[in-house]
């Protein structure tokens, strides 16, 4: 099964008496559907990937630091040994995909706006970040539809194999 490491570096997150973050994420379910989508990929057993929690802030700051763009946004990926999804019948060697870093508060602010849970816009969030990962974009009009095509397909089998669904994390 998938390495996946879960950093999570939003303010107050840590023990110790200091607040809880605003927006509760089962990280346990984040890792499970990781697993699930790398494996549904075909990807190797031993594929790592490192997911990261993080406030508006340090979201804001890497959204302008790595793509020049002001405010927060919310998933960013970044690939490190530019693995891709094998053809069929192919097998793939194990690696490191990368880290997918979420904005919980940002995915709240959309799940809101979408009349969805938070955690079904996380889970959406999240396999966005991991077909980024695999070399997938969504600039043009054809790369779009073949990428949203497999995010959709992704969650409909994540779903389907018990995930947590569209109304999941709905206040």
């Amino acid at each position: 099964m998938a390495v996946v490491d879960v950093d999570d570096r939003r303010a107050g997150a840590a023990a110790g008496g200091t607040p809880r973050p605003a927006v509760a994420v089962d990280a346990d379910a984040l890792v499970a559907q990781a697993q699930f989508v790398l494996a549904h990929l075909g990807l190797h057993p031993d594929t790592e990937l490192a997911l990261s929690l993080v406030d508006v802030e340090e979201m804001a700051a890497l959204h302008e630091q790595w793509l020049d763009l002001p405010g927060p946004t919310d998933v960013l990926s970044f690939p490190m040994d530019e693995l891709r999804i094998p053809e069929p019948g192919a097998v793939a060697g194990p690696g490191v995909l990368g880290d997918v870093v979420l904005c919980p508060v940002v995915a709240a602010e959309q799940a809101a706006a979408a009349g969805h849970g938070v955690a079904a816009e996380l889970e959406l969030l999240l396999a966005h970040g991991i077909l980024h990962l695999l070399g997938h974009d969504h600039a043009e009009p054809e790369e779009h539809a073949v990428m949203f095509g497999l995010q959709d397909q992704l969650l409909v089998a994540w779903r389907e194999a018990g995930g947590a669904g569209p109304t999941a994390g709905r206040p």
